[in-house]
């Protein structure tokens, strides 16, 4: 598989797992090869299992919502799932479905090999740090083997709470300036002059105007040590602080 189109069309005749009997279509991810910004949901429903698509149903239109609150479209950044096919009745996937679509998952993040990683919710989340409950992890970035990972509660949690909404809503607005670090540190060394200057006009948005860059790199709790971005080893596993907030897929 050296392409994304070539990773989709194995995914769309995948029989490796108990999902290929029922599912309409396949829902492999879409977006530009290029793209620095990277979603990983949990699975498709009853909508992205129509259309072969992620991420059109409610909750896909609240993340369409998201992205154009900063200033971006659905076309610039690439959406994906942990397992690509449809579980019966929107169960949670079970692990040995998950293990199967890993290497379809894999291989389009080392296509893509995005500047950032956002894991809508906890599944996508618990593949980069197991074992700890989204409602401590979300909106702060971590570096996981390698991988910028900022995970933000599913869009379908924010459909339901408005204390949910609220929370996505704030931790989306952090991707911009978590983006301009990373491009800078992404830079050859001989033009990192020229893009500090640049960066330096940057116009933070309303909701960021009263907090610097940094703060949305620095840990949301008091008392956790470690660096801004928090390096997590990827075989550091606690037991979870709490359920999650009911599914988490796509309704």
């Amino acid at each position: 598989m050296d392409t994304l189109a070539e990773v989709a069309r194995v995914v769309n005749t995948c029989t490796d797992c108990q999902l290929h009997a029922g599912r309409t279509n396949a829902v492999p991810g879409e977006g530009p090869d290029a793209a620095e910004l990277l979603f990983i949901g949990e699975g498709p429903g009853f909508h992205e299992d129509r259309q072969g698509r992620p991420f059109v149903g409610p909750a896909g239109n609240f993340l369409e919502d998201l992205l154009q609150s900063i200033g971006m479209t659905r076309d610039q950044v690439y959406i994906a799932n942990m397992v690509k096919c449809r579980p019966p009745d929107n169960r949670d996937p079970v692990p040995s479905e998950i293990a199967a679509c890993s290497k379809y998952l894999d291989r389009q993040i080392e296509l893509l090999d995005p500047l950032l990683i956002v894991t809508l919710g906890r599944f996508s989340t618990g593949r980069f740090i197991p074992g700890q409950s989204i409602s401590r992890l979300r909106g702060r970035l971590r570096r996981v083997n390698g991988r910028h990972i900022f995970p933000i509660m599913h869009p379908a949690a924010g459909l339901r709470r408005q204390e949910m909404r609220a929370a996505i809503e704030e931790d989306f607005a952090k991707i911009p300036g978590l983006l301009d670090v990373l491009r800078i540190q992404s830079e050859p060394a001989s033009e990192s002059a020229q893009i500090r200057e640049a960066s330096a006009s940057f116009e933070p948005s309303p909701a960021e105007q009263s907090r610097s860059l940094w703060d949305v790199l620095a840990p949301a709790e008091p008392g956790i040590a470690g660096s801004r971005i928090e390096e997590s080893p990827a075989d550091e596993v606690d037991q979870p602080n709490d359920p999650p907030p009911g599914q988490q897929r796509l309704f």
